[in-house]
């Protein structure tokens, strides 16, 4: 069984973000960039699934050269090798076509993903994948297990929860609960060092989207108290100021 599980180098949610050249470009200065969360649980889950010899977990990337921090981190974890695809990620339809293209020169059983990124919060490749690849996705799972060639995956829907079987090969989106994040151990960081890390360029695709600028939440503003005993104030203030009644 062979599983490609797909990482996103994004930015530290306690960093401070800010733009240059007129708000249309991320400032990457002085950020900490880290290994997705969401794609974190979906390599976990990979590598829980392959253990004792049960098949092998390669994880793919499309970034620059400084994204290798984190794929290295990805095989500290216990991916068994890594591809690098040489370029800036611009946007879900670019990333997801140039793994797609990837896929179809080297076949994979199962394709996970995050999801979603903590950057964009686009929940989008998953099921661009699946639509690329012509094969079954699911963009959102809490669950899954490996039967024979097929694989049993629980989502959530509304008043319950859903149980498919989805026949080889598939793509899944890896949520909350599907795996608790794996902690690099000493043994893992220093073969991390020595696994494959193959490079590749990327392929010519239509841009569909273009970033025209990037705007911040606006600042919070002044908190009013108003004392216990004074609830008429309160609805006052609800009524002219904040127009919520």
């Amino acid at each position: 069984m062979k599983i490609l599980v797909c990482i996103s180098n994004v930015p530290d949610t306690t960093a401070k973000i800010t733009f240059t050249d007129n708000n249309t470009q991320f400032n990457t200065s002085g950020v900490q960039f880290i290994l997705n969360p969401y794609d974190e649980i979906a390599l976990s889950r990979a590598i829980e699934l392959t253990e004792v010899g049960k098949g092998s977990v390669t994880v793919i990337n499309v970034g620059e050269v400084n994204t290798e921090a984190t794929i290295r981190k990805a095989l500290a974890i216990g991916a068994d090798d890594a591809v690098r695809i040489n370029a800036k990620p611009h946007d879900a339809w670019f990333v997801a076509y140039q793994i797609a293209q990837y896929i179809k020169q080297n076949p994979f059983d199962i394709i996970l993903t995050g999801r979603e990124s903590i950057d964009y919060n686009g929940s989008k490749v998953a099921g661009m994948l699946g639509e690329l690849l012509d094969i079954p996705s699911v963009s959102v799972i809490k669950k899954i297990d490996i039967d024979g060639d097929k694989g049993a995956v629980e989502l959530e829907i509304e008043g319950g929860k859903e149980v498919l079987d989805i026949p080889f090969p598939f793509v899944v989106g890896a949520a909350e609960g599907v795996a608790e994040p794996k902690i690099p151990n000493m043994r893992g960081i220093m073969s991390a060092r020595t696994k494959p890390l193959k490079v590749i360029e990327a392929v010519e695709v239509e841009t569909f989207s273009e970033i025209i600028s990037y705007v911040t939440p606006a600042p919070r503003g002044q908190v009013k108290l108003v004392p216990a005993d004074e609830p008429g104030k309160l609805i006052g203030l609800l009524h002219t100021e904040a127009r919520v009644i």
